[in-house]
């Protein structure tokens, strides 16, 4: 009978989602729809000393902006509650005391100042720092050096300890992974991971085993960042008596900076100038706010496609994929093995193409907002549908149809009077000023008919048509953009037309 797919994503609610998080949320996401499986959101808060308050609303405001909201999770509910770890506290502790009666795991009743010692003692030239591990561990204060009466009594006492992973000697353990193939770790490079703290809580190493059996995960997706510690996680499996209901795992690559070398962190998108973090996400220790994907103007579409096409592609040089289109098309073989560089500038072509190719009507719930911070009044939604159609294939982030849009709904502030006077003379003048007298007998306002009448009245005047277009659209939005000039005259009306043109009259 085979597996029903279930997977995961496991965040700790310590901060803003970056691109890389959002990313591994997607392919997981993909990947449950594509084969009819669940997605759950499980939150690992079992280190409370990095618990940042709103960290946890901020991820599920994160994944519904991009729409990749979960099946089951602390909101949503589902058969495997609790969905936070630190409610499910009490489950872990059983499983570190069988490891330890089993002799997979040791108490270690080691203070600070003993490990710290322990990192002076054995530091040399070519270990600078020391790890608790296989050798170490002969010499440290804990259930294998101290003798069994001792060891109870320190318990019974309540003596403060922590439950390590004994990590054999010379073994060598492996598993395929779905991304890289056959992977492989000697146990003599890992040191013995702590998996039950003081306080009673686990670490991360016990809490995602014992949480991915218990919920039934049957894929784990990872950032590649976690590979390392793949072969404690092995071991837990097998020790624990599931290694036949191990998920399968990928470890996706990295998200490198711009220029290939190394991860992308927030300092980068700092330096840089560009958001790595989906939303605004506000440090509540230094009330520092980090700019994000949405607060910068882009679509969740647009946001979802450039993260898919990082790391993957469909083995065509498609780029822009709805996401009913990748959860179709998605598959774990085509994920690269090696980092994918993030470009911003990319980034925003994807954007530019979704603005493209949405309808006004679906640009506008999103465009109307910006115009209001501004305080610009837009009227009527049919009218600003009308500006969104003309305007949206010059925009590339959102708030760009302010700027390419405002003049639509008020007149310009300032007019480039500066670019029209070199080649200003009588003869345009008295083009204009007829203009006006024409315009105001108008009975019919619409494109052509503008059009039309302009360039009869540039004909009688003998004058070119085209020499007289670029003063009427500085005259009209204030400079050298906008869509056809004809169709904002249309659009803003008789009146603010004839006032716009009397007003650069006056300025020349």
């Amino acid at each position: 009978m085979t597996k029903k797919v279930r997977v995961r994503f496991a965040p700790s609610p310590t901060g803003g989602l970056h691109l890389g998080g959002v990313r591994t949320v997607l392919f997981n996401y993909l990947f449950a729809k594509q084969n009819g499986g669940d997605f759950i959101l499980r939150i690992e808060d079992t280190d409370q000393t990095r618990f940042v308050p709103g960290a946890e609303e901020y991820i599920f405001n994160t994944l519904k902006w991009c729409g990749l909201e979960p099946d089951e999770s602390p909101l949503h509910g589902g058969s495997y509650a609790p969905y936070r770890q630190s409610e499910r506290k009490a489950s872990y502790r059983q499983y570190a005391e069988q490891l330890v009666k089993d002799g997979y795991a040791y108490y270690a009743f080691d203070t600070p100042a003993d490990l710290d010692e322990m990192r002076i003692k054995f530091k040399t030239a070519e270990n600078p720092s020391p790890q608790y591990n296989q050798q170490i561990r002969e010499q440290m204060r804990n259930s294998i050096t101290l003798d069994a009466a001792e060891v109870t009594k320190l318990l019974a006492d309540d003596v403060p300890h922590v439950v390590r992973i004994k990590m054999p000697l010379n073994e060598t353990v492996s598993f395929t992974d779905m991304i890289r193939g056959e992977v492989s770790f000697h146990t003599s490079q890992v040191d013995d991971k702590v998996l039950l703290k003081a306080d009673g809580m686990p670490t991360y190493h016990l809490a995602v085993v014992v949480d991915d059996y218990q919920m039934k995960i049957s894929h784990a997706f990872r950032g590649e960042e976690w590979l390392p510690s793949a072969p404690v996680h092995l071991l837990l499996w097998k020790y624990l008596g599931w290694e036949a209901d191990m998920p399968q795992w990928a470890h996706l690559p990295l998200i490198l900076k711009p220029d290939g070398n190394g991860k992308l962190s927030k300092r980068d998108g700092d330096r840089l100038g560009f958001p790595v973090f989906a939303m605004d996400w506000t440090d509540p220790k230094t009330n520092e706010t980090t700019i994000g994907f949405k607060e910068k103007g882009f679509l969740p579409e647009a946001f979802v496609n450039l993260l898919a096409m990082l790391g993957w592609n469909d083995g065509t040089d498609r780029e822009i994929f709805s996401l009913a289109e990748l959860v179709e098309k998605f598959s774990m073989e085509r994920v690269h093995k090696s980092g994918a560089k993030f470009d911003y500038e990319k980034a925003k072509w994807y954007n530019h193409e979704w603005i493209k190719q949405s309808t006004a009507n679906t640009l506008l719930s999103a465009v109307k907002p910006i115009f209001k911070e501004k305080g610009i009044d837009v009227g009527n939604d049919a009218l600003l549908e009308k500006v969104i159609e003309l305007v949206k294939d010059r925009c590339t982030l959102l708030p760009n149809f302010v700027q390419q849009g405002s003049f639509f709904f008020q007149a310009p502030f300032t007019v480039d009077v500066d670019t029209l006077k070199p080649k200003w003379d009588e003869k345009k003048n008295m083009f204009f000023t007829e203009l006006i007298r024409a315009y105001e007998l108008s009975s019919i306002w619409e494109t052509h008919d503008l059009e039309r009448e302009f360039k009869e009245l540039a004909s009688v005047n003998q004058l070119k048509p085209g020499d007289l277009m670029l003063p009427f659209r500085i005259m009209l939005v204030g400079g050298k953009f906008g869509p056809g000039v004809f169709d904002i005259a249309a659009l803003i009306g008789k009146e603010a037309t004839v006032a716009r043109i009397q007003h650069t009259l006056s300025l020349l």
